[in-house]
């Protein structure tokens, strides 16, 4: 699409809601403790800012604040508040951090302007059936002429994603020279289209869109399961024939369950 003219500011809020799913099996109430524990410092606050900083610089962005927190007994949460232009000094409200989370303590949680970005975790077991699943919900919302949708392959190498749940929504308008309203600056029919095709083979993936709206949603099941990737303190060459085919119909129908949004409710 030719670049547009525009009259003003470009107005349009473009928000990428990144949702991934990391399922894993422990046997002993301790591991999956272990596990918990694990995810809790594997993606903790600090990693997780590290990650929404490069994400910062992959869309082409500007930090002005961050805010983090890990949780009581687990999980963690982290908050950027970003600009499409550097902003002067003189302009740069003094409750923001610039990024220096040590030198200044006066972070402002949930601080959100014309352009933020969000993380949280939810890392979690089932009560009897050894499955363990740790949750991302990630939210990128840009305005002006950087996007979103840039940093999504990041993301995929960033976690471990067994299901991956996108939605990608464009609102509002702008305005080109003529006063004409525009409800999108650039071309999309799915967000597949912006995720390399590397990733892409490695799942099975199936598109909701309301193109009318601006509205796009792509779900994404990973295609294979190698049971060593998902057993936890335990390893595949230890388990009988039986316990694999019980294990991995476990896993099947944790994933399948997310990805449809259903419970089957099958006994084992």
């Amino acid at each position: 699409m030719e670049k547009l003219q525009l009259y003003g500011f470009n107005n349009l809020t473009k928000t990428l809601s990144f949702n991934i799913y990391d399922v894993c099996y422990a046997v002993t109430p301790e591991d999956k403790q272990k596990y918990i524990e694990y995810i809790d410092e594997q993606y903790n606050s600090t990693r997780l800012t590290e990650i929404l900083t490069e994400v910062t610089r992959i869309i082409g962005a500007n930090l002005l604040n961050i805010a983090k927190q890990d949780y009581v007994p687990q999980g963690a949460s982290v908050n950027f508040l970003i600009t499409e232009e550097k902003l002067p000094d003189v302009c740069v409200d003094p409750s923001c951090n610039l990024g220096d989370v040590i030198a200044s303590p006066r972070n402002v949680i949930g601080h959100l302007d014309k352009s933020h970005i969000s993380v949280h975790t939810y890392p979690e077991y089932h009560p009897d059936r050894g499955i363990m699943t740790f949750r991302v919900d990630l939210d990128v919302s840009t305005c002006g002429q950087i996007s979103p949708l840039k940093a999504l392959d990041f993301l995929f190498e960033s976690f471990d994603s067994d299901i991956v749940i996108c939605d990608y929504r464009i609102r509002g308008f702008t305005r080109d020279l003529d006063g004409t309203k525009h409800f999108k600056d650039h071309i999309i029919n799915s967000i597949q289209d912006y995720i390399s095709k590397e990733n892409l083979n490695k799942y099975n993936s199936i598109d909701v869109n309301v193109y009318q709206e601006n509205i796009f949603h792509t779900k994404m099941m990973l295609k294979e399961l190698e049971l060593d990737n998902y057993l936890f303190e335990i390893k595949e060459e230890d388990l009988t024939g039986r316990q694999k085919r019980e294990i991995l119909d476990k896993l099947n129908e944790e994933m399948h369950e997310i990805y449809y949004g259903r419970n089957y409710g099958i006994d084992y």
